[in-house]
Formats: structure tokens, C-alpha cells, sequence
């Protein structure tokens, strides 16, 4: 399999955590956004992705795009081990914390919208990063509160093993660490990734350890 991404996109770092934890071999691909035009943008890049975006997992032929539309492909295609519970209602409460992540908080805060922020509508980096933190606040708050009472073990977001929900809450906690967004008031999540973030496959998942992650 090859994995075209970006080291610090967190969308790709959620498909690098599920390769890893199913065991399985990808290549890198790197698509480095930081470029002044991007290669998410060329012709080459949208015949594998009309919408110009990353990850892509390009699996013999079949080019698959979305980290969450992956990971499920990715769990239905190597299902050991499972990253979503068997009972329908367990795994659609581990949807749900994955989707809170995926699709509430990520998308307000993703290179696109940060941009536009900053080139269209004008704003410094204070007002992106204000930006930024608000909406980390307002996902997290909840989710803190979610955990509380999902988490079987203060280890892990559902029950006491490793889940979707997991997968897409390491690269959140990264993110917002990186933009220096206060994690305080989150104790739960923040033991949760800990001992996350010390598991061989979120380790070698993790941004710093990506051959495109910048040297020294």
C-alpha cells in the first residue's frame, strides 16, 4: 500500500496509526503542504483525488480517499485487531466519539480554513490562533465530559481497549498542543493519549517519526 500525506496532517496520521496497529507495510508518499504550490493541487495529485485533499491510500489500483472511509476499509479488509466493538450499539458509540473528533472539530481547524483566515478575511496570527483554540475548547469540553463516562480504564476513549475513537484522538491532542491551546481542563484525555501516545504503533504513526518530518 502507498500512503500519499503529509507528516503533521492529522487526518493522515490517523490512517498511519490504524496501518500500524493492523501490522501492515505502506510506503510513504509525502505531499508536502508546506510547498508554495502544493502537489495536492497538480493534475497528477487530483486523478488519484478530484478534491485535492489528503490522505490518500492507494491500494494496488484503487486509490481510497477520506481517513475515516479508510480506516473502515482498512478494518473490514485486515480485521485483527478490531478498532470497533462487535455490539451494534458499542460500535456506534465509538463512531461517535471518532466523528465528534473527524468532523466537528478537525474540519474548523484544517490548513484550508486556517488559510482562508488568514488570506481572504484578513486575520493575524492572534485572531487564527484565537480561532483555533475556541473551537478545540468547545470539541474538547465535550469530549471530556463523553469519556468520563465511556472510558473503562482512564486509557482509552471506549471500554478498555484500543478503538476508532482512540485513532482519531492523538492526532487532536498533537494539534492542539501545537498551537499551544491550553489542555488543562481536559484531564482525561490528556492520560488517555499518554498512554497512547507510548504504544509502539501510535509511536511510529507519530509525526516526528515520518521520513518527510524535518531533520534535527
Amino acid at each position: 500500500m502507498k500512503l500519499y500525506g503529509y507528516f503533521r496532517s492529522s487526518a493522515t496520521y490517523r490512517v498511519r496509526i490504524a496501518l500500524a496497529l493492523k501490522g501492515i507495510p505502506w510506503d510513504t508518499v509525502a505531499v508536502d503542504l508546506r510547498a508554495p504550490v502544493s502537489a495536492q493541487h497538480s493534475a497528477d495529485f487530483r486523478t488519484l483525488n478530484p478534491h485535492g485533499l489528503i490522505p490518500v491510500l492507494l491500494d494496488g489500483e484503487h486509490a481510497l480517499t477520506q481517513s475515516l472511509a479508510i480506516i473502515e476499509y482498512l478494518e473490514e479488509t485486515h480485521p485483527h485487531p478490531p478498532l470497533l466493538p462487535r455490539p451494534p450499539l458499542e460500535r456506534a458509540q465509538v463512531r461517535a466519539l471518532a466523528l465528534a473528533v473527524a468532523c466537528d472539530i478537525h474540519p474548523l481547524n484544517n490548513t484550508r480554513v486556517l488559510g482562508y483566515l488568514r488570506t481572504q478575511l484578513g486575520q493575524d496570527e492572534t485572531g487564527v490562533q484565537a480561532w483555533y483554540a475556541h473551537w478545540i475548547a468547545r470539541g474538547f469540553a465535550a469530549l471530556e465530559r463523553d469519556v468520563q463516562r465511556s472510558s473503562g480504564d482512564g486509557r482509552h476513549m471506549f471500554g478498555t481497549s484500543v478503538t476508532l475513537a482512540d485513532v482519531c484522538i492523538v492526532p487532536q491532542m498533537a494539534n492542539a498542543r501545537r498551537f499551544d491551546c491550553d489542555v488543562t481542563p481536559y484531564p482525561t484525555l490528556r492520560a488517555i493519549c499518554a498512554h497512547l501516545e507510548n504504544l509502539p504503533a501510535f509511536a511510529q504513526a507519530a509525526p516526528g517519526a515520518q521520513p518527510d518530518a524535518p531533520k534535527g
